[in-house]
């Protein structure tokens, strides 16, 4: 599974492949491009080599994507590891499903519930430290 987790609408974008090379990545982002045709793409990415593959990287530039990359063993920090856990429990965990055709039929339809429950995430922690420190910010 290729994913992408929309911050603005908390709706996950997901394609199922046999693979996941830098073709099956690139695809995918061609897929996000077309739902978001006139703005600046920004995709917070692990340092999974399909998403450094040099065609991936210059398909992004020419085309308004920007890749954000995590630092290495940090692919905790993005958002959507939460979101592929969930799949794991929701969808997977605990079942014997015959086929891939029906596991990955599993996975579409709690994809399907999720989204159809999705939330912004555009409101994270506001009221965290992290975001109000107790430290004075002094402009350099």
């Amino acid at each position: 599974m290729i994913a992408a987790l929309d911050l603005a609408t908390g709706r996950l974008h997901y394609r199922i492949r046999d693979r996941k090379r830098w073709r099956e990545f690139l695809s995918f982002l061609k897929t996000l491009r077309r739902r978001w045709p006139d703005q600046r793409l920004y995709l917070i990415v692990d340092n999974f080599s399909p998403h450094k593959h040099p065609e991936v990287h210059a398909w992004c530039t020419a085309n308004q994507v920007e890749l954000v990359f995590l630092p290495t063993y940090a692919s905790w920090l993005n958002w959507i590891e939460a979101e592929f856990a969930a799949v794991r429990y929701f969808a997977l965990n605990g079942t014997d499903h015959r086929s891939h055709t029906e596991q990955d039929a599993a996975i579409g339809d709690y994809i399907r519930w999720r989204n159809q429950h999705a939330r912004s995430k555009t409101g994270f922690a506001t009221n965290s430290k992290i975001r109000q420190p107790d430290y004075p910010f002094k402009a350099a």
